[in-house]
C-alpha cells in the first residue's frame, strides 16, 4: 500500500511538472501577445475609396462596413503614389518613393534599405506576406511568404494556429489582387448596369457601365476576403488583442484614378478595428499618409521608429489623444516603365486639408498608359468623334495635362475647376508650391531629371523591354 501510494506521488509530481510548465509558459506566452497586439493589415488593389459602401460608394461591402463600426474611419489617407510597386514599397519601409529608390513601377528600394520586417522582429513579432507582392529586393524584406496573387487562407490560419500555441504575436499582411482588372471575379448579377450611379468624370456610355458593374462586384470579393480573415481571427481568439487595418490602395483604373496625382488615384479607404483601444464607430478627418503605417506598427508594439523612416506613427490619433496628424501629405507618379505609357511624364502633388496643388513636368507630352488604349476609353472616343462635346472634353482633359493644377479640394472634391491662374488664390498656390519644392528637396527629386533616370530603379527584364521600346520609336 505505501508503495503505492508513493508511485501515486510520483505520478501527481511528474503530471503538475509537465502540465503546470505547461500552464506557465503558455501564460507567459499569453502575457507577451496581451501586452503587445498583433497586426492584421489588408490591402485591397486599385480600388476606389469612395466606390466602398461605409464612405458613400455603391459597392456591396457589409464586412468592411462592419469593421468601420466596430473601429475608426479616416476620411483624409493617402498613399504616396497611385501604382501597386511604389505604393507597397512605400508602406512596408516607411520611406518616400524616390527617397526610397522605388518610385517607377515594377521597381526596388535601394541595397540597405531596412523595411517594418527588420524592426518588429527583434520584438519577437513573426513577420508574414500572403498574396501579391511587387516588393525587392527580398534582403530589404524578409518576411515569412504564402501566396501569389491573393492571401493564402490555408497558410494563414496555420500561421495564427501556430502564434497562438506559441504566445508570439504577428505582423501579417494579406494582400489582395482584387479589384485589379481584369473584373472577372464576384457576383455581377448583384448591381444592374442601367441603374449604377457613374462619378461625374466619366462618359456615360455601355462600355463604361457594364465595366464599371464587373468592378463593383470584385470591390465585393474583396469584402469576402476581408470577412474570411475576420472570421479566422475569431475562430482563434485573437480579435480582441489583434489592430486591423483595413486599406483600398491607389484609385481604379478607370480614368482619372490609379496613374494620376488626383485624390481619386492617392486617396485611400483606411478603417482601423483595434477593440479597449480605438472607439467603436469613430470617424476620423487627420490627414495620415501610407508612410506612416509602418511607425505606427513599431509605436503601438512598444518599439521605437528608426531615424530614417518619414513616416510619423498616427497611434495618437487611434487613442483619441488627438484629432489632427500632418498639415500636408504628398504624391508623385512617373509614367516612364509604365505598361503603355508616355515615354515620360512626371506629376507632383501636395495636398492640405482645403487646397491641391498639382505640377506636370512635361505638359507638352501626350499623357498615356493602360487605361487610354481600354475599351471604356475608345468608347469615350467613338462618342467624341460622334460630336458629344462633353465626351471630347473629358478625352482632352485626361490627355492633355497644364503644366500646373491647383483646386479648392472641398468645394471642388473631383478637381475640375483648375484655378492655377486665378490671382485670388496666388497666395495659397504660392504656399503649396513652395511645401511642394521642400518636400521633393529632401527627398533627393531632382524632377525631371529624375524622370529620365527612372528605368535604372526597375528590374532588368523591365527595364531591357522599355530601353527597347524607346530605340524602336526614337523616343524617350
Amino acid at each position: 500500500m505505501i508503495m503505492i501510494r508513493h508511485k501515486a506521488r510520483i505520478v501527481v509530481s511528474l503530471f503538475t511538472l509537465f502540465f503546470g510548465g505547461f500552464t506557465i509558459t503558455h501564460l507567459r506566452g499569453a502575457e507577451q501577445t496581451e501586452s503587445r497586439p498583433n497586426f492584421l493589415f489588408v490591402i485591397a488593389d486599385d480600388c476606389t475609396f469612395r466606390d466602398i459602401g461605409c464612405y458613400g460608394g455603391q459597392a456591396l461591402t457589409p464586412n468592411i462596413d462592419s469593421l468601420a463600426q466596430q473601429g475608426m474611419r479616416f476620411t483624409h489617407c493617402f498613399q504616396q503614389a497611385p501604382m501597386c510597386s511604389p505604393t507597397r514599397h512605400a508602406i512596408y519601409t516607411g520611406i518616400y518613393p524616390v527617397k526610397s529608390g522605388a518610385y517607377p513601377n515594377h521597381t526596388f528600394v535601394k541595397d540597405g534599405t531596412k523595411s517594418v520586417a527588420h524592426y518588429l522582429k527583434p520584438l519577437g513579432y513573426r513577420v508574414h506576406l500572403s498574396g501579391k507582392t511587387h516588393i525587392g529586393p527580398k534582403s530589404s524584406f524578409p518576411f515569412e511568404y504564402s501566396g501569389k496573387k491573393n492571401p493564402d487562407f490555408k497558410a494563414i490560419d496555420q500561421l495564427l494556429t501556430e502564434s497562438s500555441r506559441d504566445g508570439t504575436p504577428f505582423c501579417l499582411f494579406a494582400c489582395s489582387n482584387e479589384p485589379h482588372g481584369p473584373w472577372n471575379k464576384g457576383d455581377a448579377s448583384q448591381y444592374d448596369s442601367s441603374t449604377i450611379t457613374l462619378p461625374p468624370y466619366f462618359v456615360d456610355t455601355k462600355e463604361t457601365r457594364e465595366n464599371m458593374v464587373d468592378y463593383l462586384a470584385e470591390i465585393t470579393y474583396f469584402d469576402g476576403q476581408v470577412g474570411e480573415l475576420l472570421t479566422l481571427l475569431d475562430k482563434h481568439g485573437i480579435a480582441g488583442n489583434t489592430m486591423v487595418v483595413v486599406v483600398s490602395e491607389q484609385g481604379s483604373s478607370f480614368p482619372f484614378g490609379k496613374w494620376t496625382c488626383y485624390d481619386t488615384g492617392l486617396q485611400s479607404a483606411c478603417i482601423v478595428r483595434w477593440p479597449g483601444q480605438v472607439k467603436a464607430g469613430s470617424v476620423t478627418d487627420a490627414m495620415v499618409e501610407y508612410v506612416d503605417i509602418a511607425p505606427t506598427f513599431i509605436n503601438a508594439a512598444k518599439g521605437t521608429p528608426k531615424a530614417g523612416i518619414d513616416g510619423v506613427s498616427f497611434l495618437p490619433v487611434l487613442n483619441g489623444e488627438t484629432h489632427a496628424h500632418k498639415r500636408f501629405v504628398f504624391g508623385e507618379m512617373t509614367t516612364r516603365g509604365i505598361n503603355k505609357g508616355s515615354p515620360y511624364f512626371g506629376i507632383r502633388s501636395v495636398r492640405s486639408e482645403k487646397y491641391k496643388y498639382i505640377l506636370n513636368f512635361t505638359p507638352d507630352v501626350t499623357f498615356q498608359n493602360a487605361c487610354t488604349t481600354s475599351t471604356i476609353f475608345k468608347s469615350w472616343r467613338k462618342k467624341a468623334l460622334a460630336g458629344d462635346n462633353e465626351a471630347a472634353e473629358k478625352i482632352s482633359r485626361y490627355e492633355n495635362r497644364p503644366a500646373e493644377e491647383f483646386y479648392a479640394i472641398q468645394e471642388d472634391p473631383y478637381e475640375w475647376h483648375n484655378l492655377a491662374n486665378d490671382l485670388n488664390y496666388a497666395m495659397q498656390k504660392a504656399k503649396l508650391k513652395r511645401e511642394l519644392s521642400r518636400w521633393m528637396e529632401e527627398c533627393g527629386d531632382k524632377g525631371q531629371q529624375t524622370e529620365i533616370e527612372a528605368l535604372e530603379h526597375q528590374g532588368r527584364k523591365r527595364q531591357s523591354k522599355d530601353t527597347g521600346r524607346v530605340e524602336k520609336t526614337g523616343k524617350l
